[in-house]
């Protein structure tokens, strides 16, 4: 039998958030706050709350035009169907959070730090994880129209039945990247999917672009 060390790609290592069985309500988030075991039940269309921390907390069904989570950090965090036109946590840490059902026109994670992290459910127009280092993320039963990973370290990421239009993995370092359950129409930089898994199907529809990012010319 295989030692979990030795299974390739290694699954992500996801843990539910730590909640306690009751959690105070709270009317909102703030900019710099520090929230700690509360439940969110209400946010302004426009909510700042750059650099707050969340702890325990969970952020019920909410309708927003932007939330900013600039440099926010999310401990141990559950947030449940969010409808938000646009999602900023850039630079923003993020551990063992769970994100479920909703949509959001843009998440922008870009040059966070994201560990034990379940998106699950949620329809996304456009992902960013430019730059971000991601350990232990799951993406499940999602549909995401723009997945955009430039520059991304990502460890131990894996995506079960996902769609998605387009996928850019420029200069994106990958390991145990599984990709087998991400159903995309296109990829861009196909050159940089080193350290990803994929099916046979998958390599076969991308066998020409793997081939010219290897300056391989094939013609009938």
């Amino acid at each position: 039998m295989a030692r979990r060390s030795d299974v390739h790609p290694q699954p992500p290592r996801i843990g539910a958030p730590d909640l306690p069985p009751r959690l105070d309500q709270s009317p909102g988030l703030t900019a710099r706050g520090d929230h700690f075991q509360l439940r969110i039940t209400d946010l302004d269309a426009v909510t700042d709350a750059a650099h707050a921390a969340l702890t325990e907390c969970t952020v019920a069904a909410a309708s927003v035009d932007r939330l900013d989570l600039t440099g926010a950090t999310l401990v141990d965090v559950s947030i449940e169907e969010l409808r938000a036109t646009t999602v900023v946590a850039r630079d923003a840490r993020l551990r063992r959070v769970r994100i479920t059902g909703g949509r959001i026109g843009t998440l922008d994670l870009a040059t966070a730090g994201i560990d034990e992290v379940e998106l699950r459910g949620v329809r996304i127009d456009y992902l960013s994880l430019g730059g971000a280092k991601v350990e232990d993320l799951l993406v499940a039963d999602c549909t995401i129209v723009t997945l955009d990973m430039p520059q991304a370290t990502l460890t131990r990421v894996r995506f079960e039945n996902t769609r998605a239009d387009e996928v850019d993995t420029g200069g994106m370092r990958a390991d145990s990247v599984d990709l087998r359950g991400l159903d995309a129409a296109s990829y861009l930089n196909v050159g940089a999917l080193r350290g990803a898994t994929l099916s046979p199907w998958q390599v076969e529809q991308l066998a020409r672009a793997l081939a010219a990012s290897h300056g391989i010319d094939v013609q009938d």
